[in-house]
């Protein structure tokens, strides 16, 4: 093993032992006020940080929301005041120009007094074709992804810029409010080249699998920064109830990344879906009120190398689901390092 990527390791896995943990709002499962109160419950609760999904459809017609991120991010900028913010993730490619999420991230920022980090992909036909515009391949949307960010970057240096790219143009602009500190860009991937992409351009990397071949991957890329894990719990009185309420709110995800990229409509998913059953979800969602159990799927990504984990709580009953985090799943993941 070479002397860096030894050391990447290294730091990985003493980032391990302080691992983080985030509690994961759902725009597509709530509407804004509860969100900014789900946000304000999470920082009492003791969560480290909080991650927003930014959707315009959710994925299922039970799930029933998807409220303008960022302006329940800017609620709850101002609503908390200590656990770090985040997006999880934004498509800043398509529906968003780069230029405007430049600024609405330099807001939150500014707003949160540098608590925010922004995390970008490569994004979901389902809510980037509302605005007519094309269906790029994965291929040009992570140079598009890389692009985007070299642009937020040149903004929130302040300054008027004008930028040429291959797919934006930036024409003149400025953004007069800006952080103090510099924000942390960190990219979701699922292959190597969005670990490439991340470690080239990002401070960090996001991904929703438990896969150490993914951290040791961008450490082998030569990232440094912090890796995000993403886990689902389908908390509830029994195991039963909780493997049928994955299926009824999340059964998407067994369609697995390709499919999901690519589907363009909630009709879509509701159809490829519909022969999934509750006993399915088990093998990718910890279900029931067994606090080993949902331990044990957050621990995959603890030992898998990720140092930061946003945890999903299924369903309408939050203020439920994080009481039960603060009384009894919280102080048992803080023993893990």
């Amino acid at each position: 093993m070479n002397l860096p990527l030894a050391r990447a390791l290294l730091s990985a896995k003493e980032n391990t032992a302080m691992a983080k943990f985030g509690y994961k709002l759902m725009t597509e499962e709530h509407g804004p006020k509860a969100l900014v109160e789900n946000a304000v419950r999470a920082e009492a609760a003791g969560f480290d940080f909080a991650a927003a999904s930014d959707h315009f459809h959710p994925w299922l017609e039970a799930q029933g929301h998807a409220p303008f991120a960022w302006s329940v991010l800017g609620a709850i900028a101002h609503a908390t005041s200590t656990m770090g913010i985040a997006t999880g993730l934004t498509c800043p490619i398509i529906r968003y120009h780069p230029a405007i999420i430049a600024q609405a991230a330099a807001t939150i920022a500014v707003m949160s007094d540098d608590r925010f980090t922004l995390a970008v992909g490569a994004g979901e036909r389902l809510n980037e074709h509302v605005t007519g515009e094309r269906w790029p391949s994965i291929p040009e949307r992570h140079e598009m992804l890389g692009e985007a960010i070299d642009i937020f970057r040149a903004l929130w240096k302040g300054g008027v810029h004008t930028l040429i790219g291959d797919y934006f143009v930036v024409d003149h602009a400025q953004l007069y409010d800006v952080p103090n500190k510099p924000i942390p860009i960190v990219v979701g991937v699922s292959g190597e080249k969005s670990i490439a992409l991340a470690a080239d351009k990002a401070d960090g990397m996001m991904a929703t699998e438990p896969e150490s071949e993914l951290t040791k991957g961008y450490a082998k890329a030569g990232g440094k920064g912090p890796v995000y894990g993403e886990v689902t719990l389908a908390w509830a009185p029994s195991e039963e109830e909780g493997l049928q309420l994955a299926r009824e709110r999340f059964r998407f995800a067994a369609l697995g990344w390709p499919a999901m990229s690519e589907l363009p409509t909630v009709a879509a998913f509701e159809s490829a879906t519909k022969t999934v059953r509750p006993e399915d979800m088990g093998e990718t969602i910890s279900a029931g009120p067994d606090v080993a159990t949902h331990v044990a799927a957050i621990r995959k990504y603890v030992e898998a190398g990720f140092d930061h984990v946003a945890i999903v709580g299924a369903g309408d009953d939050q203020a439920g689901f994080i009481a039960f985090c603060e009384k009894e799943l919280l102080p048992e993941l803080r023993k893990l390092g």
